[in-house]
């Protein structure tokens, strides 16, 4: 047990993978801009796999537009934010997307809101597909 109150609990980092890093790679998609124009006052930033599922347009989709499909995942966001718990660490969330040509389903999201990069403790909003972490 450490006794040495200013001996740090935790290891030296081996690595870290940051939020720049994730944003650069293309894993994370920063949507802050439209965050803000939907009343969001903390960045955002979409997982691939969310942002792939339900902002890109499927081929051969008709009437849609990516522009028009991140607003829906932001207006619903904030309105998921203006009804959270101050504890609640996961904030689920849930819109009707339309995939195919057919009809509209509905998709269930988390946010998250955690610091926006390791060595930048401001508050950051990640919206993720429910089995990712």
């Amino acid at each position: 047990m450490n006794t040495n109150p200013n001996e740090s609990l935790f290891a030296e980092v081996i690595y870290s993978y940051t939020r720049a890093q994730a944003v650069a790679d293309g894993v994370q998609v920063e949507v802050s801009k439209v965050a803000t124009e939907a009343g969001i006052r903390f960045p955002v930033f979409l997982t691939r796999a969310a942002y792939d599922a339900y902002v890109t347009v499927p081929p051969g989709v008709t009437c849609q537009d990516e522009a028009g499909r991140l607003w829906d995942i932001m207006t619903m966001l904030r309105l998921a934010i203006s009804k959270a718990k101050p504890s609640q660490e996961r904030l689920p969330f849930a819109l009707y997307v339309r995939n195919d040509n057919n009809a509209r389903r509905l998709v269930k999201l988390i946010a998250i809101c955690g610091a926006l990069d390791i060595d930048d403790p401001q508050a950051a909003v990640t919206v993720m597909l429910p089995n990712e972490d």
